[in-house]
């Protein structure tokens, strides 16, 4: 059987029109007001071959003959009032098609920028693990602007000189049938070069959005490391990295113009012709009196008219195909699919937090199996800790537990429910999480810890500090709850930063909380604290601690110690230090003892 031929990709501006129905009542409003401002636009090189037409044929003058307007001074008066009200009517629809399309440009950009970050927030961690944050900003930043501008000025423009076409393309084969193609002689010419430029630019400005997002990339990638690089003197090494990569957006935009920039100056070649042509034939006539000279001013003004515009899509082109390239960038962006989506149950309430993983099978799309048949049981109210190698898989069981990624075998279950079943902020919330890499929000302190509880009182707050050890240094800093903390809150230090978030999480009040790693990053006396603080929260509430430093978890109730994805040994630590394996020997390299030989089987 033959394979089916591949799906033509569908045109930016069709997917846009049918993503965005909410708004296409407005896109017809507004180019109802296009057309119908173009067509009083158009009026004027008419009423100047009426004048003419006057001056000319006066008694016998179109406006006398047709229209049955006597005396010269009437035709006159009427044809002044006239021009007035169609220069009132052109202004009127030109003041509404540019409130019209401004207006809409801004709503659907924001439309659309909200919508993206929305749809971003619901998809999976794998998804940003594989994507990078400056291309995420582009789209979202940059590419939004770029369709805004398009419907700003350029939606209007093409309109505009369809409009023109027809309109005058009528007039002429009613004015004068046999020259009429002249005039539009060059036209075909310009269509086609139109259509070549445009399928010459689409990759160009394609590859344009492309070297932005990798601008954007490295440069939110210096920023948020700028630690980093002082540490080791490169920022030259930044700095000539940035520049490379601005070359090469440069290089590319120039390329871009290069093309776009040439497309004026042929079309008025072409122009040229057409208008050349009338002049001269059209000339001719008049002078042999087979036409009137009313009708040859006319001609000349509408054949300028009808080709000028026609300059201007070289630069309505470039609008067209920046829009274009982004507008598709943004869809295909929405079109990507979670991987992770709700279920259909809520977690009954309440929620006594007993944790299960059950033959639990996990494999990161890069390959690599993680977990291993792996099985874990935690009553609830209990602490367990998860202790091993690094490598050994104890932060993933964290992220299958949130359901950060789903597992490729066996189960998770909450309280009895498959994770898989419920919805993802019934699951979420059941859970605080304080993590090693400690995240702040840029803003005050108060809005950090009230980050999962936003109507929390000034006590509860309070109280969540005072048990996270964290309310006297709050208090002493210059503006207490209103000090602004920095970007990932690097005004403060790793202890403070440590102790909020562990604030943070004792006011949502989870029936579970997870700690990974919560006190790897501190010294020994801010450890001190933070499990001081941490055995209060812990009392009467289910507990799961991933750490390294065995120290911290030697009061758990059960301490599973992993090797390759599997529990290799569970028990008390009293127990585990008497059965004499790998927790004994992690334990006495911690403290200083030697290691007789490894256990591990």
């Amino acid at each position: 059987m033959a394979a089916a031929a591949p799906t033509a990709p569908r045109h930016p501006m069709r997917r846009l029109w049918e993503h965005a129905d909410a708004f296409r009542g407005r896109m017809v409003v507004a180019s109802v007001f296009s057309v119908l401002n173009k067509l009083f636009d158009l009026a004027p090189p008419f009423l100047i071959g009426v004048a003419v037409d006057i001056v000319v044929q006066q008694e016998d003058s179109l406006l006398a003959t047709e229209f049955g307007v006597e005396g010269l001074r009437t035709q006159v008066v009427v044809l002044a009032v006239v021009t007035a009200v169609i220069w009132l009517f052109e202004s009127l629809f030109e003041y509404r098609y540019q409130v019209a399309w401004r207006t809409l440009a801004q709503d659907l950009q924001r439309e659309l920028r909200v919508e993206a970050y929305d749809h971003t927030q619901r998809l999976e961690l794998g998804w940003f693990e594989d994507s990078s944050t400056g291309g995420l900003l582009s789209i979202l930043n940059d590419d939004v602007n770029q369709l805004e501008r398009f419907l700003d000025r350029g939606a209007n423009d093409i309109l505009q000189v369809l409009t023109t076409v027809i309109v005058i393309g009528t007039s002429f084969f009613v004015i004068v049938g046999n020259l009429a193609w002249w005039a539009f002689l060059p036209i075909p010419i310009i269509l086609w070069g139109s259509f070549r430029y445009q399928s010459t630019l689409e990759p160009r400005y394609a590859d344009v959005r492309e070297r932005v997002g990798l601008l954007g990339t490295t440069l939110a990638n210096s920023l948020s490391g700028v630690a980093t690089v002082k540490a080791f003197t490169a920022e030259d090494r930044e700095t000539a990295r940035v520049a490379e990569q601005s070359d090469d957006y440069v290089a590319a935009n120039a390329d871009a113009i290069r093309l776009s920039s040439a497309f004026t100056p042929l079309i008025r070649i072409a122009i040229l012709l057409g208008f050349t042509a009338i002049l001269v034939l059209g000339g001719f006539r008049a002078l042999e009196g087979t036409l009137e000279v009313g009708a040859y001013s006319v001609m000349i003004f509408i054949t300028q008219r009808l080709l000028w515009p026609l300059t201007r899509l070289g630069e309505t082109f470039d609008l067209y195909q920046r829009g274009m390239a982004s507008t598709r960038r943004i869809l295909d962006l929405l079109d990507v699919d979670p991987a992770i989506t709700d279920g259909s149950r809520e977690l009954p309430t309440p929620v006594t937090g007993h944790v299960r993983l059950e033959d639990v099978q996990f494999a990161y799309a890069s390959g690599g199996q993680v977990l291993r048949g792996l099985d874990i049981d935690v009553p609830p109210g209990e602490t367990h800790a998860i202790v091993g190698a690094t490598g050994a898989g104890k932060s993933t069981i964290v992220k299958v537990l949130l359901r950060l990624y789903d597992v490729t075998g066996g189960r998770v279950t909450v309280d009895g429910h498959d994770v898989r079943e419920l919805t993802l902020r019934s699951l979420r919330s059941a859970f605080g999480l304080v993590s090693q890499d400690v995240f702040l929000f840029h803003g005050s302190v108060w809005e950090n810890v009230t980050y999962g509880r936003p109507d929390a009182t000034l006590d509860q707050v309070r109280q969540a500090a005072e048990l996270a050890e964290a309310l006297d240094f709050v208090e002493a800093l210059p503006q207490g709850w209103d000090t602004i903390v920095g970007e990932r809150g690097q005004k403060l230090s790793g202890g403070q930063r440590q102790r909020l978030s562990i604030a943070r999480a004792i006011l949502a009040d989870p029936p579970v909380l997870l700690l990974d790693e919560a006190t790897s990053a501190v010294d020994n006396e801010t450890e001190a604290a933070i499990q001081r603080s941490l055995a209060h929260v812990a009392r009467d509430r289910t507990t799961i601690v991933i750490a390294h430093r065995l120290s911290t978890v030697r009061h758990a109730d059960r301490i599973h110690v992993l090797v390759d994805g599997r529990v290799h040994e569970s028990g008390t630590h009293e127990q585990l230090l008497d059965h004499a394996g790998l927790y004994q020997d992690l334990w006495n390299v911690q403290t200083g003892e030697a290691v007789p030989h490894c256990r591990v089987s």
